[in-house]
């Protein structure tokens, strides 16, 4: 009887020169298993989120297994890349709605039926999106990333890929997000259920959030990300160089604030986005 798939991909990823049939048949096994969403890059448990290592170790190797390969065309337009991370074959049968326009989805990757992915984005391996969600124009779901139910992730947004270190969580975007236009989340920030980011929002693990409302600063700390609450407001701001030619000069550099927490209000303008699914 065969290891557990964990158990193989952490020893073939531990190998120097691991077999290459072998190290093949697990990662293709591992790439269905997440493109089934049955396995996950990071799960919730007890209320915390945590990256499973031997995951993202698992895709690391398909990477160093792969050969390069000439991809499936449209037209004219050819593409090579790694043979073991080929795009994923979706079919009309899988719910997905794809507008044209050069939208493509890697293999290794879950989106569930009912999400809609306006062109052209990208939906990198290992990457995990729920049902309802929507992923406008431009938009790019990084390696391992986990997005839940019902997100509105924006033009032109990004949502950073966290492969190495291994151990290290992915980013999270929870049920019922709306991401702006223009922004990012990067670095295995976590956005809490319900949280609305405004147009042009940067979260990364350096920058401190500012919560007007409850009077507190959030930030990143060894062993703990950078966590929104559950449905905070938070809105472009900026925070005074307080220190050296940055206070002489009068310079402010960009960070996130928290200026209110979802209201009737904000619910009913979000409520507009279900009309574009």
């Amino acid at each position: 009887m065969s290891a557990p798939l964990p158990v193989r991909l952490e020893e073939l990823a531990a190998s120097a020169n691991p077999p290459a049939a072998e190290a093949r048949a697990a990662v293709a096994e591992l790439l269905a298993a997440l493109a089934a969403g049955t396995v996950r890059a990071a799960e919730r448990r007890n209320g915390r989120w945590e990256a499973n290592a031997w995951v993202k170790r698992g895709i690391l190797l398909a990477f160093r297994v792969g050969a390069l390969s000439e991809q499936p065309s449209a037209g004219p337009l050819r593409f090579f890349d790694k043979d073991t991370l080929p795009l994923a074959g979706l079919t009309r049968a899988s719910g997905v709605r794809i507008v044209p326009g050069g939208t493509s989805i890697r293999a290794g990757a879950f989106v569930a039926p009912g999400v809609t992915i306006m062109p052209p984005a990208f939906v990198n391996v290992g990457a995990y999106v729920d049902g309802g969600t929507l992923l406008d124009s431009h938009v790019l779901v990084g390696s391992c990333a986990q997005i839940g139910h019902r997100v509105h992730v924006s033009a032109g947004a990004q949502i950073g890929g966290v492969l190495e270190p291994a151990g290290e969580l992915p980013v999270v975007v929870e049920d019922d997000v709306l991401v702006g236009g223009g922004g990012g989340i990067y670095e295995g920030t976590i956005v809490r259920a319900g949280a609305v980011l405004g147009a042009g929002v940067v979260l990364t693990a350096a920058t401190p959030v500012h919560d007007v409302v409850r009077g507190e600063i959030y930030r990143r700390a060894p062993g703990r990300p950078l966590e929104i609450p559950e449905r905070a407001v938070v809105v472009p701001g900026s925070r005074a160089i307080r220190n050296g030619k940055g206070a002489e000069w009068g310079l402010s550099i960009q960070t996130p604030v928290i200026v209110k927490y979802r209201d009737a209000r904000t619910d009913a303008a979000a409520a507009l986005e279900e009309a574009l699914r």
